[in-house]
């Protein structure tokens, strides 16, 4: 486990970003395993991740589809550009 945030907003939205270094193989060929959620009153409206056997791909409502990985800094500001974009009211 490279890092494990959970952040629980003042309206009890949570933000949670889980990484792990892991052997690059063809489907983590960067060698990281992520999971990034936002969570609206119990419900994802956003993630990121690369579940076994799926890929980089990205949530967003009820939309999937893939994600180019570059680097970790640039998955977490994707991310969390996509937070202000949900808070924003911008789909």
């Amino acid at each position: 486990l490279v890092t494990h945030l959970k952040v629980i907003e003042d309206d009890g939205n949570i933000v949670e970003t889980k990484m792990w270094k892991v052997k690059p193989s063809p489907d983590k060929p960067h060698g990281y395993k992520y999971s990034l959620t936002y969570i609206v009153k119990g419900k994802r409206v956003i993630g990121y991740d690369n579940a076994e056997g799926k890929g980089d791909h990205r949530h967003y409502g009820e939309k999937t589809e893939v994600y180019t990985f570059k680097n970790i800094r640039a998955l977490v500001e994707d991310f969390y550009k996509d937070i202000e974009r949900y808070k924003e009211g911008k789909t």
